[in-house]
């Protein structure tokens, strides 16, 4: 199963059977930056809801909704239940107590779970298992 990039999902719009409906802003982790929550989506009338990863699809042309109804009004519930993909960009990344890198991107799998960080260190990217990582998030988290 191929892992997508966190970076470019932010670029796709987000539709219903072709139907532009929004653009993500942001994604949304769990405490731990192991498992995507949900996309935060600036909508067509200019409000921000939350989609949850789990009710869309996401490809590298869009992230779809099976239902507009989907996309939820309560953003800032699970903005306070979670981490902004956002704030962790820039991060410091260590493993074993050690710094590893800089945060560059996220890669994360069909089922949500994210499967590597992309790092930077030394002014090279290399990609590394996400799990046994911590990231110190650049700025205040959207909670």
């Amino acid at each position: 199963m191929k892992s997508l990039s966190a970076a470019a999902s932010l670029q796709l719009p987000v539709q219903l059977r072709g139907i532009q409906l929004g653009r993500p802003v942001d994604l949304l982790l769990d405490a731990d930056v192991r498992h995507a929550v949900g996309y935060v989506v600036l909508c067509g009338d200019g409000s921000q809801r939350f989609l949850p990863y789990a009710a869309s699809q996401t490809s590298e042309g869009e992230v779809a909704v099976a239902s507009a109804l989907m996309l939820l009004e309560d953003v800032a519930f699970y903005e306070t239940r979670s981490v902004s993909f956002r704030s962790l960009l820039g991060g410091e990344v260590a493993r074993n107590g050690r710094h590893a890198g800089i945060l560059r991107d996220a890669f994360i799998g069909r089922d949500g779970k994210v499967d590597e960080l992309e790092l930077e260190r030394g002014g090279a990217r290399r990609r590394v298992p996400a799990a046994g990582v911590t990231v110190v998030p650049t700025r205040a988290s959207a909670a």
